[in-house]
């Protein structure tokens, strides 16, 4: 199976689409072709944002706030919206939602219960896409 091919999106792409593609990256890349992006994007990545992640272990330095277009939606097969804004349909590609909060401008103790947050809901979606793999390459072992 083909690595699904998913776009983060917030609002700012500077805290927590960020932190949802390094997550997806680190532990997803066999199920998981991972992007970001924002609906008006920041100047820069959050510096709480490298640093929760840090602590993780995933080293955001290359990543930098990209718009909708820069990452090309027409290619991907998932969008997920945490920006809490209504996004425009995507042919071909399915949507989910998640509302988590957004960190900017708060303490480093609120970036680390995002971080958190957002780590759970990418297990949940790596552990998922890894479960559809397991099922589609049974049904084509017994063909």
């Amino acid at each position: 199976m083909e690595p699904v091919r998913v776009v983060f999106v917030c609002i700012g792409n500077s805290c927590r689409s960020p932190m949802a593609e390094g997550f997806a990256r680190h532990y997803g890349s066999d199920v998981i072709e991972a992007s970001s992006a924002g609906l008006a994007p920041s100047n820069r990545i959050q510096p709480l944002t490298r640093k929760v992640m840090l602590e993780k272990n995933i080293d955001l330095s290359a990543c930098y706030p990209k718009t909708l277009a820069e990452v090309a939606l027409g290619g991907c097969d998932l969008i997920v919206n945490m920006s809490g804004q209504k996004l425009m349909a995507v042919d071909g590609a399915a949507t989910e939602e998640w509302n988590v909060r957004d960190p900017i401008g708060d303490s480093e103790e609120i970036y680390i219960e995002v971080r958190e947050e957002i780590e759970r809901r990418v297990m949940a979606l790596i552990l998922r896409l890894r479960n559809t793999a397991r099922r589609m390459g049974f049904a084509n072992s017994v063909e």
